[in-house]
């Protein structure tokens, strides 16, 4: 008999992979960005800006779990589209291309989603800066306020990579792996504070690689913690301790950023969009910001030795994860007459007042994850 939890995680999951079908066989073009929370109605993103793979991703989760040939041409379909990024000028394309491809070929074995995946790499791999140790964001990078050659962030530390070290595996090119373990390296230098924050960006001088600055261009002060740079620092030490187990600096950061969550959330679990916020509860919450932690916390469970601490990143991700089920995924009570598989109160950007209280796809992809990872159904280290 499923305990309450396995149907939780089961009702949940379920919600959102019907949601995001039936969205899928609606669209004729674009990718869902983010949507009104009353109504699910989505805003599309014409080329998928940086948030089009997790539709992506969602779907070859759906093909895999299910084995729908239908579901598997909507998730090829999408896939596809995301073809004309690969030249972007944008480092947060590392997004698109191991969420929407490369994800395609580690749980469904795609061939399209393979190809596209380690060109999307490639491309990427040649924009590396090997005296600054890192990757620029590129001229077109999105969601930033200052972009090019000698900006960047931790937002794309992860997918980054997972996707250069996942190319390399796959096409033996071990430059990927290394340039893609100096980048992550070098973001401990730039964005971790020696109390585990996290502060969102920095500026640095292209030829030397000297830090100029740091600040949080989207948290609520330039010296704040963001939610969301916190969980995305979580995020991409512990991907990148995973791709690079020989460094154990990679594993201590994760660590810590991980520990700072933990000591600093909120009591019932759900993050405010910038900890720092002076309005604090009076402001607005971030749920994506609290399901990217607890995927995170999953995967660094899951890759810790230390049985102790393994159990209680394990602990408090599923309390997390039962928390956004139960009181912010649709529907949220008997009365609640909203459309199935909503993720509410998602906070996109509120300096300027964008999708404040929305559902926020990449929010409700690693919620997703989360419920799969705690139902036993996927591996988290996996993906």
């Amino acid at each position: 008999m499923a305990s309450e939890l396995d149907q939780l995680w089961l009702d949940g999951s379920s919600r959102i992979l019907k949601r995001c079908e039936m969205s899928a066989s609606e669209l004729d073009s674009g990718f869902p960005h983010f949507a009104d929370p009353e109504t699910g109605a989505w805003t599309l993103s014409p080329q998928g800006d940086w948030t089009g793979g997790y539709f992506c991703a969602i779907l070859w989760l759906d093909a895999h779990l299910t084995g729908s040939d239908n579901v598997r041409a909507l998730a090829r379909r999408f896939c596809a589209a995301l073809g004309p990024r690969i030249d972007s000028r944008t480092v947060f394309r590392a997004f698109l291309f191991y969420y929407g491809a490369a994800l395609g070929a580690i749980v469904c074995g795609d061939a399209l989603a393979r190809e596209l995946a380690l060109d999307g790499a490639r491309a990427l791999a040649t924009t590396y800066n090997a005296r600054a140790r890192c990757f620029g964001l590129g001229e077109q990078a999105e969601e930033a306020s200052d972009v090019g050659n000698c900006e960047t962030s931790i937002d794309a530390v992860g997918p980054l990579c997972a996707l250069l070290a996942w190319a390399g595996a796959q096409s033996g090119d071990e430059r990927m792996g290394a340039i893609a373990r100096e980048h992550a390296l070098t973001h401990i230098e730039f964005c971790l504070r020696p109390d585990g924050s996290v502060c969102q960006s920095a500026t640095f001088d292209e030829n030397t690689g000297r830090l100029i600055r740091r600040y949080t261009h989207k948290g609520f002060a330039e010296n704040s913690t963001w939610a969301r740079a916190q969980a995305w620092g979580m995020l991409g030490y512990t991907f990148a301790a995973r791709c690079f187990p020989q460094e154990p600096r990679l594993l201590e950061a994760a660590y810590q950023t991980a520990d700072w969550w933990l000591a600093h959330a909120p009591s019932d679990l759900v993050a405010f969009w910038d900890f720092d916020h002076p309005a604090i509860p009076d402001t607005y919450r971030d749920t994506s910001a609290t399901a990217i932690a607890a995927a995170a916390l999953l995967k660094l469970s899951a890759l810790t030795p230390e049985a102790e601490r393994a159990r209680r990143y394990r602990a408090f991700a599923e309390r997390v994860a039962a928390t956004l089920v139960r009181n912010y995924l649709t529907p949220v009570s008997p009365t609640d007459r909203r459309p199935p598989g909503i993720l509410t109160e998602g906070c996109y950007n509120a300096r300027i007042g964008l999708a404040v209280k929305n559902e926020l796809i990449w929010g409700t992809y690693y919620l997703l994850e989360s419920t799969l990872a705690l139902s036993g159904r996927i591996d988290p280290l996996a993906l």
